[in-house]
Formats: C-alpha cells, structure tokens, sequence
C-alpha cells in the first residue's frame, strides 16, 4: 500500500471522526426530545398546534419541490449538449 493511500484513508478518517463529533455535540438535536417542547406543545392550544403544522408545511414542502424540480431538470437535459455535438454533419475533423 502507497503512503498516499493510507494519508489519504487517514483524512477521511479524521472527516468522519469530525463529522461525528459534529453531530454529537449539537444541542439543537437534543431540544427535539426536550420535555419542556412537550409539555408546550400538549399543553397549547389549537391555535398553536396549527401554527407549528403550518410551519412545519412551509419549511418542508418548497424544499422538497425544488428538490424535485432540479432532479426533473437534470434528468430532461442529460444529453442536449451531447445529442447537438454528436451530429453526423459535423465539419470537426479531430
């Protein structure tokens, strides 16, 4: 094995170990179990429950449709580019 390869195993594993680390210490995620957030939310009233599930909508839905819209686009322009330089009548002799 070259040296290369194992610095290179070596850094990636230190991302992986950084990426890890990241994710545990980040007290954002902890708040979703948090029994307070509970407590607020069985104890509100059917105003607030619809404010959250409308907030919930509106941080999901957009994303997931310019998720979807990008990966349309993509997919319906995979071979324009290949289809206009690929022509038979093309002057290029390379």
């Amino acid at each position: 094995m070259h040296y290369s390869s194992v610095l290179r195993l070596s850094t990636r594993a230190k991302a992986a170990l950084a990426g890890a680390t990241v994710l545990a210490l980040n007290v954002a995620g902890y708040a979703q179990s948090c029994a307070l957030c509970y407590t607020q939310a069985g104890g509100a009233g059917q105003r607030f429950i619809q404010g959250l599930r409308t907030g919930i909508l509106v941080l999901i839905v957009p994303p997931m449709f310019m998720s979807v819209g990008i990966t349309w686009l993509a997919y319906s322009k995979r071979n324009k580019t290949n289809d206009r330089d690929s022509g038979h009548d093309s002057d290029n002799e390379w």
